[in-house]
């Protein structure tokens, strides 16, 4: 009987990850702006100039590594995502890609409300965008997400709204940005290739 529950579980959590949570419904990409490239909760605006940026002490240089390449001012959005969320991610605009580096970090807890500066210490995936304005879109894994998947490399050249990646389960997707005016707020529900940003 035990045996048989546990089958149960055991097939009900994969019918929920292949058809549920590795959903990719049909977008409508607006022609005009920088698109959301992840399905989730804004949770944070973070603004940086130069090297100041309102942070938790100790976790600057992160984020100078992850702009330094955008912009000397701008923002960073925060968004995250649960495992209710579509976790592909699109491309925010149409360009090419400049470059995609990987940074080895730790697992901590992106998910939580209190988590919005998780992404700056764990594990993560950049993938910079050359459009318009340079623009980055960056990866991170979580506690129990411990796989992203990168399909674009340095030199290909992406449309809007074209899927750039995957990760599994609760994770973050980051935004960084050139000073622009912001179309969002924090608390936006954002949807991925639809949600106008800039």
């Amino acid at each position: 009987m035990i045996l048989w529950i546990l089958l149960g579980a055991v097939l009900a959590f994969f019918l929920y990850w292949r058809v549920w949570f590795l959903r990719r419904p049909r977008r409508t990409i607006p022609k005009n702006g920088v698109v959301s490239p992840a399905n989730g909760k804004l949770m944070k605006i973070i603004p940086f100039h130069d090297e100041t940026a309102v942070v938790p002490k100790g976790m600057l240089g992160e984020v100078n590594v992850l702009t330094k390449d955008v912009a000397k001012e701008g923002y960073i959005l925060v968004i995250r995502l649960t495992p209710l969320d579509v976790h592909y991610q699109r491309a925010p605009v149409s360009g090419a890609v400049a470059n995609v580096k990987y940074r080895k970090g730790t697992f901590k807890n992106v998910v939580s409300t209190n988590a919005a500066y998780g992404a700056f210490e764990n594990e993560k995936n950049e993938i910079l965008l050359d459009g318009t304005f340079p623009m980055k879109v960056v990866q991170v894994a979580g506690i129990a997400c411990r796989r992203i998947r990168c399909d674009v490399k340095k030199d290909d050249v992406v449309k809007k709204g074209d899927v750039i990646g995957l990760i599994n389960f609760g994770s973050q997707v980051l935004v960084i940005l050139p000073k622009k005016q912001l179309q969002v707020q924090e608390g936006d529900y954002l949807v991925d290739g639809e949600t106008v940003l800039v």
